[in-house]
């Protein structure tokens, strides 16, 4: 006796359709923080430390640059500076015991002077209104008397000035020169410390674009480095589950190529939506907006290489 009943046609049609469905997923790539040290000077590769895949601590030495040159103009800015600080110095100290002792003298000579061109015009005067003396003369002494007035009325000033000593405004413009030679010490002090590269944090030398021996222009990448204690997936989120995606939420990352099925935390969704990558477009997605997010991984998948395609799945 045949047991077996003829299984409905609408039973058969909602099990295909639901075998033909997929649960909605996130396509994208595997990823890590990335650090580019650029190069701070146009200066030659003089020692490489490390090696492209090797693991390094932060503070671990990479990579030198050539320091001669910085050396060198680190010492003119120094000198420059020191020079500054000593100009500064001798401002507000004043002026020396002896330039004043030379300008009390210079004003004694300034005023003996004057007072024997008026005498000397007091004699000639009266001879001119006799006739005794041509006029052009007594016209020449009274020059001489008024230029010596003058001469001693201009050292006296400059005895009064070396008295007052500086300035406030010359004291400030002391300051301020002093200032931006330290400056410029501290600068070149700087680029000098830049030229020895360490590593900002814990992580894997990615690439080393330029060799011993080159020189690579500034602002070249000179080690780029992979950070952080694991790799993150970054995925393009379809619109029909952004809604449902939150910071925070819960997901789970397949990693093409591996079996393991590894936990994460959305750590970042974009607002803006972005158009769909061509790695992702799949069926129906592929005329859709999506939106970029980032799974943190835990530690345990910190040996999974970067730049490997996966897709994601998020928990309700």
């Amino acid at each position: 006796m045949n047991r077996w009943r003829p299984i409905p046609a609408s039973c058969v049609l909602f099990v295909l359709a639901a075998c033909g469905q997929e649960a909605p997923r996130a396509l994208g790539t595997l990823e890590w923080d990335r650090i580019t040290l650029p190069s701070p000077a146009a200066e030659r590769i003089v020692g490489i430390e490390v090696r492209e895949g090797q693991r390094v601590h932060g503070g671990d030495l990479l990579l030198q640059l050539e320091p001669t040159l910085n050396e060198s103009q680190l010492a003119a800015a120094a000198a420059q500076a020191r020079q500054s600080s000593a100009a500064l110095a001798e401002l507000k100290a004043g002026p020396r015991v002896e330039e004043l002792a030379r300008a009390r003298a210079t004003l004694a000579a300034a005023e003996a002077e004057a007072v024997d061109a008026r005498a000397q015009f007091n004699r000639v005067e009266p001879l001119g209104r006799q006739g005794v003396v041509a006029a052009a003369d007594v016209d020449a002494a009274r020059a001489a008397a008024d230029n010596a007035d003058a001469q001693a009325r201009a050292a006296r000033e400059a005895l009064r000035e070396l008295e007052n000593g500086s300035r406030a405004e010359d004291v400030a413009q002391g300051e301020a020169a002093a200032q931006a030679a330290q400056a410029q010490a501290g600068a070149q002090r700087v680029l000098l410390g830049k030229l020895t590269l360490a590593a900002p944090r814990d992580g894997q030398i990615d690439s080393i674009p330029y060799k011993l021996g080159d020189q690579a222009p500034v602002g070249a990448p000179l080690v780029v480095m992979l950070a952080g204690a694991a790799p993150f997936a970054r995925v393009y989120v379809p619109e029909r589950l952004r809604a449902g995606v939150h910071v925070g939420d819960a997901a789970t990352v397949h990693v093409d190529g591996s079996a393991t099925a590894w936990p994460g935390t959305v750590r970042m969704i974009r607002s803006d939506p972005t158009f769909t990558p061509y790695y992702a477009l799949t069926g129906q997605d592929a005329d859709r907006l999506s939106y970029l997010a980032e799974i943190q991984l835990t530690a345990a998948a910190n040996a999974l290489p970067a730049g490997v395609p996966l897709w994601a799945e998020f928990r309700r």
